[in-house]
């Protein structure tokens, strides 16, 4: 059995309508969910970045349901701090909570004013990041000199469940890292062969815990509406690595958006207006091997326009018209069929 997750863009939606679609999707059989934690929006298109950490805290306070979030310590977020947030919500909320931990983008990074590390670097910065986390989850007191700093720390409320740190990885090369440290991994939507290389390069690299895959679709009434709202909100990112790594704002995004051809947006984004063939589609990819799909709806309709952000008073308290049909529809065509599948 697949478990079924619903994914919180911040990017793109006001975090109160976040909040009101993830209480809904509970309540229409979604079995867990997970965010994003931004800075900055990929492209203008988006126009939100809510605080991710702040809204977890309502977000599991106002359901049932598991959590995780898509983190980067090391820069904008000091590792000791992530310690401190992760141990708080699952002191909290116990077994509900997960943090995925990656080595971050400059989008979200470059407002510290540091510079951008190289990749090797940065992959060398989050394994520290991680043993310094761990050991604080461990209740030790941590002083540590490296690519981060850290002067006699120690957490003073601990939780009885600690909270998975899971690997997010895109590439071959990044899963059998993270195989070394990580208690899971997270990927996303590629090509379905792809993801084979991706699942079994941790697996045969001694990674243990479950595998999850967040996939971006973009459903709506038809092919063409699909295709128009998944540019509109997610052509610039469908460039994906390294070039997403290395990009610093989302007008460097809006920029390469228009050289993204439509065959490359398909391969990032499920560009799809038929309820049973994306059900047979999400199924396919379930089946490589993952315990858990996380949907994540692009083609929202809350889109700002002529360079105005969205009026918060009109999505504030509800989820988004196009969310909310997303999430019936899932209910009644996706859910069944890929709480079916075998990982």
């Amino acid at each position: 059995m697949v478990r079924v997750g619903f994914h919180n863009s911040h990017e793109q939606v006001h975090p109160s309508a976040l909040l009101a679609a993830t209480q809904l999707a509970e309540q229409r059989g979604f079995d867990a969910a997970m965010c994003s934690d931004h800075w900055a929006p990929w492209q203008s298109t988006q126009g939100h970045s809510g605080f991710a950490w702040t809204w977890l805290g309502s977000a599991l306070a106002t359901t049932g349901l598991p959590f995780g979030v898509v983190n980067a310590p090391g820069q904008r977020y000091h590792p000791a701090i992530i310690a401190q947030a992760a141990a708080t919500l699952a002191a909290m909320y116990p077994g509900r909570f997960w943090v995925a931990l990656g080595s971050g983008e400059n989008m979200n990074e470059h407002i510290t004013g540091d510079g951008w590390l190289p990749k090797p670097v940065r992959d060398a910065r989050l394994v520290e990041c991680v043993e310094i986390i761990r050991a604080l989850l461990d209740g030790e007191e941590v002083t540590h000199d490296g690519l981060v700093k850290v002067d006699r720390a120690k957490l003073w409320t601990l939780p009885e469940v600690k909270p998975l740190l899971i690997g997010p990885a895109v590439s071959v090369a990044t899963a059998r890292n993270h195989a070394r440290w990580a208690d899971g991994l997270v990927t996303v939507n590629q090509p379905k062969d792809k993801l084979r290389q991706v699942v079994d390069a941790y697996r045969d690299a001694g990674g243990r815990g479950e595998l999850s895959l967040q996939v971006h679709v973009s459903f709506a009434p038809t092919d063409a509406d699909a295709l128009r709202l998944a540019r509109e909100q997610w052509a610039g990112n469908a460039i994906g690595p390294p070039v997403a790594w290395d990009l610093d704002t989302p007008e460097a995004f809006d920029q390469i958006a228009d050289k993204v051809s439509d065959d490359l947006l398909r391969g990032s984004v499920l560009v799809e207006h038929d309820p049973q063939r994306l059900a047979d589609r999400l199924v396919e990819l379930a089946e490589i091997g993952f315990d858990a799909v996380y949907l994540h709806q692009i083609a929202t309709d809350v889109v700002p326009s002529d360079d105005k952000h969205p009026d918060a008073a009109d999505t504030a308290t509800q989820p988004s018209s196009s969310l909310e049909a997303f999430i019936d529809m899932a209910a009644e065509h996706v859910l069944p069929a890929l709480k079916e599948a075998h990982a």
